[in-house]
């Protein structure tokens, strides 16, 4: 039985789940993540500190149909959890152990973003999540982070309806050629992430991982100073950025040195479960013991 903490002492503890939590062996959005694996001394330390009456969440990318199983296989409930890079926050039903409701939803129309898009981009594949919780999408793409409610449709068939954010993956183009081709777009009005390999995340204008957290942590009452997060991704960097203005903000070791640089410090890689050791030197109480158990 873990012992419960003071309510003066509770933090936030932020994850971002692919290439943080859950390790894919190599790679970036594009990969199988189904295929993923959570270090078994990880899940229970995320657990334990869940357990202890830390505000544990969850703040990915995916879409909600991708993350609840992740949330499920780390046997947590928590409150709250941030999907599609903050466009969807994510409520617990307090009469139910396992259902969420859909408590914050961002949405924007995509047509301008997508049209800019299809000039620069044109052998791209583009989808469309939907603010309800489906998918359009014009070609086949990785989907293991996506809704599993899908239907393939013509381009024209994506412009003028409400997103929680637009997908743009571009097998033939190398990271650079991308990330140049992405600079030129003048995406004014959205916020935009690139992810490791030729994937680009479009949300809300001003919608982001922090955008989110910082509506939570206000919420909860629980000052930045008493917030914990960790993620790897450039979509990452607002999270990070504005945590590290007065909380602990951790980067992993093999993100790219832009998302190093908005962390207040850098942990081990995913591969040496850097989000363990990190969560060690912010909970030594709690975590100094931790280790050996099954996941």
């Amino acid at each position: 039985m873990v012992a419960r903490i003071a309510a003066a002492e509770r933090h936030i503890i932020a994850l971002d789940l692919d290439g943080t939590v859950l390790n894919h062996g190599f790679g970036g959005a594009g990969d199988d993540y189904e295929s993923g694996h959570i270090d078994p001394e990880l899940a229970v330390a995320i657990r334990t500190l869940h357990e202890a009456g830390h505000e544990v969440i969850v703040a990915t990318g995916r879409s909600v149909d991708a993350t609840l199983p992740v949330v499920e296989t780390l046997r947590i409930r928590p409150d709250w959890v941030i999907a599609a890079n903050g466009a969807v926050t994510l409520k617990r039903d307090p009469l139910a152990t396992r259902a969420y409701r859909r408590e914050y939803v961002e949405a924007f129309d995509p047509s301008d973003a997508l049209m800019k898009i299809r000039t620069r981009l044109i052998t791209a594949r583009f989808a469309v999540e939907l603010a309800d919780g489906g998918f359009l999408y014009t070609e086949e793409i990785p989907t293991g982070t996506l809704p599993s409610k899908q239907r393939r449709v013509p381009f024209d068939q994506l412009l003028g309806v409400q997103a929680s954010r637009v997908v743009v993956v571009s097998p033939d183009h190398v990271l650079e050629e991308f990330l140049d081709a992405v600079e030129t777009l003048g995406l004014t009005h959205v916020s935009y992430a690139v992810g490791n390999t030729s994937w680009l995340d479009i949300a809300p204008d001003g919608v982001t991982k922090a955008s989110a957290l910082e509506v939570v942590a206000a919420r909860l009452g629980i000052d930045r100073r008493r917030i914990f997060a960790a993620g790897d991704g450039r979509n990452d960097i607002d999270m990070l950025r504005w945590v590290a203005r007065g909380g602990d903000a951790v980067a992993m070791g093999q993100a790219v040195p832009e998302v190093q640089a908005a962390a207040g410090r850098v942990t081990g890689t995913i591969d040496e479960v850097g989000l363990l050791t990190a969560l060690r030197e912010r909970f030594p109480t709690l975590l100094g013991s931790v280790g050996g158990a099954s996941a």
